[in-house]
């Protein structure tokens, strides 16, 4: 989190969205490297020295934004698994979330991808937080026998896995792709395991 205090007027706040919206595109097209603070305030349309009021560094923004795709995609995952009947629907339905939120936001999921090497503590906080509340979920559900009994977090970790590179393929490398289509097929293999 930035240094700075978080600003308490509507105009802070907004002005502070709008820097993060801006290194969101700025990062995620140019990666953290090549883009610069005055490429984010340029973005922005803002002064360079307002960045430095909100955000310490541009390792400070990037922190936050991959926060952000944290917070952001749990909660689109969430909403999504709400209400299916069973935790194989839940699959189904948090999968599809997940990859339609990348297609809508591919310059914060770049940014994720990123901070293994930028910010490996950030990296590993967004993935490790996510699988804890994944494994309890996977877990609850085995002990109610809607899935078979097994370590809930290998199988996090492994279903993570598998959104992870399918995000990667078929949305920031192909953004043409049938979401609908990847689904189904990685959903059915979920399902059924790859016994024939």
């Amino acid at each position: 989190m930035a240094t700075n205090a978080y600003p308490r007027t509507k105009r802070g706040i907004a002005r502070r969205e709008q820097i993060l919206r801006a290194a969101e595109a700025t990062i995620g097209e140019q990666g953290f490297s090549a883009a610069s603070i005055a490429d984010i305030t340029r973005q922005a349309k803002t002064a360079l020295g307002t960045f430095y009021i909100y955000f310490s560094s541009k390792e400070d923004v990037f922190r936050e934004l991959v926060l952000e795709m944290g917070q952001l995609t749990r909660g689109v995952v969430t909403e999504a698994v709400t209400d299916a009947p069973n935790r194989l629907d839940a699959e189904r339905a948090g999968l599809k979330a997940f990859l339609r939120f990348v297609a809508a936001r591919p310059s914060l999921y770049r940014i994720v991808e990123e901070a293994r090497f930028i910010d490996s503590e950030a990296y590993k906080a967004y993935f490790t937080s996510f699988a804890k509340a994944y494994a309890v979920q996977l877990s609850e559900a085995a002990a109610a026998g809607e899935l078979r009994p097994g370590d809930a977090e290998v199988r996090a970790w492994a279903l993570m896995g598998i959104a992870k590179t399918l995000g990667e393929r078929y949305v920031l490398w192909d953004d043409t792709s049938d979401i609908d289509h990847i689904v189904d097929e990685a959903f059915a293999m979920i399902r059924d395991g790859l016994a024939p």
